[in-house]
């Protein structure tokens, strides 16, 4: 069954790619005969789909596919335009590079066809400079991305995944039933991690520099705390005697606000309003201040759970809000301090806010920019002075080959090679054989084809090559007369940018994420622990005021600590050796410190006119006993309670740091002791 649908995965792409691009190029070659618009017909599906990694539907890989295509456009004619000289050329390659390299910043949508669109400008900026040409070369690829986005919509367009939003739902709605204790522990935390991004294919991740994609991410983050919230809760040992009326309340209210946002979720309505929440949240905290003031004695177990059950509705505060966000651009509430920042800023400066995080050579994203743009400038560098024929190839070898970590490139090197070796002399034994019988070379480019896109995924980078070289010699001799000594130009070609792409790997980070990943989770680490003191104090000051804390700050770290996640965990498991640390264990302290940092400053801090029952520092209220006299003899004056009196965002700050040190626990425990 596994084998079964592995093979149905290949063949679809493979048929749409197969079609798109044999269609345009018989269409242009033998229909208009433009040899010229024919290449680019048959190259602009390639670029768009086995180049690419567009995810996704085939409704929604036609869309960005469409979307695509001006780009592509632009890049034709950028291409063409500086292809009158080979500085020109480079520099266009290098910025061009750059850029496109540098689309993961923002998004899995916009880095999807980043690789392909690559292509375009790498197609057009080699010699002959022949602006006359332009036209044709438009049409062409104009022909191959309408042909392959009409493929991909019409020709097995697939089932579309589960939407992001539709996640959300079924996190809220389990949240309404949990509410009620009706969900079983396991459930609830499978809901949670059906919201982990790893779980959620790329084209549907909400990762986009925009405030939708912002305030879905937000949304998500907050339920997989709901989640963890009434998991924690229904645990056994979390069972508090009796019933506790305020917690009965706010959990009813947690319930109908959860329902409500789930099903106009689904019904693609607004989201219901949270201020209803909120006072049931801001309620509960008055009285609880209110009930610990002397000479009351609370009970403690009462406390915490309360604790629990207002963390709870936090969470959904922050995920329902997200949720007004995203779907109607709803400013943020007041008095929210940074936890929407993003809500009233304008698109553009969003977009420059992402990218200017990202311009740091701690940024995994752009250190695979610069790679990418050094490998292709010296590529085009190369087979310009030289004078190369086909010196595309140089380029695309680079471009397909490179890797982030210099050991994984050596190894797709190595494969390439042995490939292509293997490609030409099959494709030199054909064109000896055929010579130029036009007709053979016509009849053999479909299957071939279709073989190449489906086998050479599934067999590896060795095949992949093998069957390429053998496809572009069934190209190549029908658009001009060629010889057997074009396999070994390809190899030449694909050998020079090779040796190109290593040196580009041993130069500019050639560790990859494995390096990266370190330093950036030290700064994370760094990051979180500069923000709880400041956080502490604010909430037991006597001088306490509603502002809020620099979250930015440890927002920023997160994000880069993600992105070197995420490459390290994608590159070969030979480049994870000696590294025993849990990460994800670091990116959920960060979490959990953002998440209890804003939910205690928006609903923990005492209200004017209250008497709190502790004043002083995180200290005084800890120990709860008189001060030492002092020299005199005297009895210092002091503002700490007697033993009887707590205070409850004492408790909430004990949960919050209880919880962050136990994780922290975890993950020394997973450092070995002597560490290479």
């Amino acid at each position: 069954m596994v084998r079964k649908v592995a093979w149905t995965t290949l063949l679809r792409p493979a048929v749409q790619t197969t079609v798109a691009a044999a269609t345009g190029f018989y269409l242009c070659l033998y229909g208009f005969k433009e040899p010229v618009a024919a290449l680019y017909a048959l190259f602009a599906p390639i670029a768009l789909g086995p180049l690419s990694s567009i995810a996704g539907s085939g409704r929604q890989r036609a869309r960005v596919m469409l979307c695509a295509l001006p780009f592509g456009l632009a890049l034709v004619a950028l291409g063409t335009a500086l292809a009158a000289g080979t500085w020109t050329a480079v520099a266009g390659m290098a910025i061009v590079g750059f850029v496109l390299g540098f689309a993961p910043a923002g998004g899995p949508r916009s880095a999807g066809a980043a690789p392909g669109l690559q292509l375009f400008y790498i197609l057009a900026c080699f010699p002959p400079y022949a602006p006359q040409t332009l036209p044709a070369r438009l049409a062409g690829a104009s022909v191959g991305v309408l042909v392959l986005a009409a493929g991909s919509s019409l020709l097995f367009p697939g089932v579309p995944a589960r939407s992001y939003r539709e996640r959300l739902a079924d996190a809220l709605e389990t949240a309404a039933a949990a509410a009620g204790g009706r969900v079983p522990v396991g459930d609830l935390r499978e809901r949670g991690e059906q919201l982990r991004f790893s779980h959620v294919p790329p084209g549907d991740r909400p990762t986009g520099p925009g405030r939708t994609d912002r305030a879905l991410t937000q949304a998500g983050a907050a339920s997989r705390r709901l989640m963890e919230g009434f998991a924690e809760l229904s645990a056994p040992h979390r069972a508090v005697p009796g019933t506790d009326q305020p917690c009965d309340v706010l959990l009813a209210r947690v319930a109908d606000v959860c329902a409500s946002a789930g099903s106009a979720l689904r019904a693609g309505v607004g989201t219901p309003s949270v201020a209803s929440l909120e006072a049931s949240i801001k309620h509960i905290q008055t009285e609880r201040v209110r009930g610990t003031a002397p000479p009351l004695r609370p009970d403690i177990g009462v406390l915490r759970k309360q604790t629990m059950v207002l963390d709870i509705a936090a969470a959904t505060w922050v995920a329902v809000t997200a949720l007004g966000i995203a779907e109607r651009g709803r400013t943020a509430p007041p008095a929210a301090g940074d936890v929407f920042w993003y809500a009233d800023l304008p698109t553009p400066r969003l977009w420059a806010r992402r990218a200017g995080a990202n311009l740091t050579r701690r940024s995994v994203w752009f250190q695979n920019a610069v790679r990418v743009a050094l490998g292709l400038a010296a590529a085009r560098l190369v087979a310009g002075s030289l004078d190369l024929a086909h010196g595309f190839w140089v380029l695309l070898a680079v471009l397909t080959l490179g890797r982030t970590t210099v050991g994984a490139t050596w190894s797709a090197v190595r494969q390439a090679v042995a490939g292509n070796l293997i490609g030409a002399a099959a494709a030199g034994a054909l064109l000896l054989a055929v010579g130029r019988h036009t007709d053979v070379y016509a009849a053999l480019l479909v299957p071939a084809m279709l073989v190449a896109f489906v086998l050479g995924p599934r067999w590896g980078i060795a095949c992949a090559q093998a069957l390429f070289t053998f496809l572009v010699a069934l190209v190549f001799a029908q658009v001009t007369p060629v010889n057997w000594r074009l396999s070994e130009v390809r190899l030449l070609d694909v050998v020079t940018g090779s040796v190109i792409g290593l040196l580009c790997g041993l130069l500019a980070w050639p560790a990859g994420g494995r390096r990266e990943v370190r330093r950036t989770m030290a700064d994370l680490l760094r990051a979180c622990g500069a923000l709880i003191p400041p956080t502490t104090n604010l909430l037991t000051s006597p001088s306490s005021s509603r502002a809020s804390l620099p979250t930015l700050p440890l927002l920023h770290r997160l994000r880069l600590a993600e992105a070197a996640y995420a490459q390290y965990r994608n590159e070969p498991p030979a480049d994870q050796r000696g590294e025993p640390a849990d990460w994800h264990a670091i990116l959920i302290v960060a979490h959990q410190t953002l998440l209890g940092t804003h939910r205690l400053l928006r609903f923990d801090l005492i209200a004017p006119g209250l008497p709190p029952p502790v004043r002083g520092s995180p200290t005084d209220g800890a120990d709860a006993h008189p001060r030492p006299p002092a020299s005199d003899g005297k009895p210092r004056a002091s503002t700490v309670p007697e033993p009887a009196a707590v205070e409850p965002v004492l408790v909430d700050l004990d949960a919050w740091l209880t919880g962050i040190g136990r994780r922290l626990d975890r993950i020394a425990a997973s450092v070995p002791t002597n560490p290479v």
